[in-house]
């Protein structure tokens, strides 16, 4: 199993900056589906920003907003968010799609490793 663990959650006021980061010991991202994911109080969980295969997608609600990306290495994936707003708070969550190696090549296993969540709160 791989054990994600997210840093950089905190509090800040409307309007500012925070960056998220992710990793896991031992552990080197893939082409699979790796990136964030958040959830509201009593709502369900929802994309934030992913990256698979090179492509990036973002919701609608943070885009032009936060930026994911991640180091040469592949083994930090980072959630940058600019303009922060009080609806951005929630727990937000790492994740990283399960893969295999095959004769093929890689093979994205389609179910998610998901780190413990860290908790952001935007103030008015």
């Amino acid at each position: 199993d791989v054990q994600l663990v997210e840093s950089g959650g905190g509090s800040v006021q409307a309007g500012g900056s925070m960056k998220l980061s992710c990793g896991a010991s031992q552990y080197t991202f893939t082409t699979c589906e790796r990136g964030w994911y958040r959830q509201a109080p009593g709502q369900e969980r929802e994309l934030v920003a992913v990256i698979n295969d090179g492509a990036i997608t973002y919701a609608d609600a943070v885009r032009g907003r936060f930026t994911v990306s991640q180091d040469k290495s592949k083994t930090t994936l980072y959630l940058q968010m600019n303009n922060l707003k009080t609806e951005d708070t929630a727990i937000y969550y790492c994740v990283t799609e399960a893969s295999r190696a095959t004769m093929l090549g890689l093979k994205c296993a389609g179910y998610k490793y998901w780190g413990q969540g860290t908790q952001v709160t935007v103030s008015s």
